[in-house]
């Protein structure tokens, strides 16, 4: 039974991760508040090699409408705001100089929609990745030498209930963020 139980392990720290990527993914999406994590992805052309912003400059939100981004390096700031402004947000960053100040609008029903949208997409996406870890196991659990039908079986059942719990966390992730997304 200790196959089992690393079987069952190993499950769940894989799951894990999918509903970690699912918030990763989550925390990118716009919510009409000013949150530091939607420029998570934008990647700045800086000196002939792409960064992430965050490597290049500090984040932060003095109020709930306005991010301020302070770049290390002034020779950053046109590059900061360039990738902003090329970016799918659809944000207006307003160069101050020596910092660069963006107003985050508030959202359109249409765009809630949109980001709803997108929202369970992620979440299908973790399902996905969840199940297949699911079937990743049960074949595990029937490679197991030496163990008895009603083992398996067992083994089968538990693992079934892993993947029940997780899609459980991965809706409610989901309705979390629909939430703060209609809110």
């Amino acid at each position: 039974m200790a196959d089992m139980k690393h079987i069952q392990s190993d499950a769940r720290a894989k799951m894990g991760k999918a509903i970690e990527s699912l918030e990763s993914n989550l925390g990118v999406l716009r919510t009409g508040r000013a949150n530091p994590g939607i420029l998570k992805k934008i990647v700045v052309d800086y000196y002939g090699s792409t960064m992430p912003i965050d490597q290049v400059a500090s984040i932060t939100t003095p109020d709930a409408r306005t991010l301020v981004i302070t770049p290390w390096d002034r020779g950053a700031l046109n590059p900061i705001e360039k990738a902003i402004r090329d970016s799918d947000l659809g944000l207006n960053p307003n160069n101050k100089g020596d910092t660069i100040f963006i107003s985050v609008p508030m959202l359109t029903e249409e765009r809630r929609k949109e980001m709803v949208k997108n929202a369970k997409n992620y979440a299908e996406d973790a399902r996905v990745a969840v199940r297949n870890l699911r079937k990743h196991a049960l074949d595990e659990v029937k490679k197991i030498e030496g163990i008895g039908e009603d083992d398996v079986k067992r083994g089968e059942a538990d693992v079934q209930k892993i993947t029940d719990e997780f899609i459980a966390k991965v809706d409610a992730v989901l309705q979390k963020k629909e939430q703060e997304i209609l809110g």
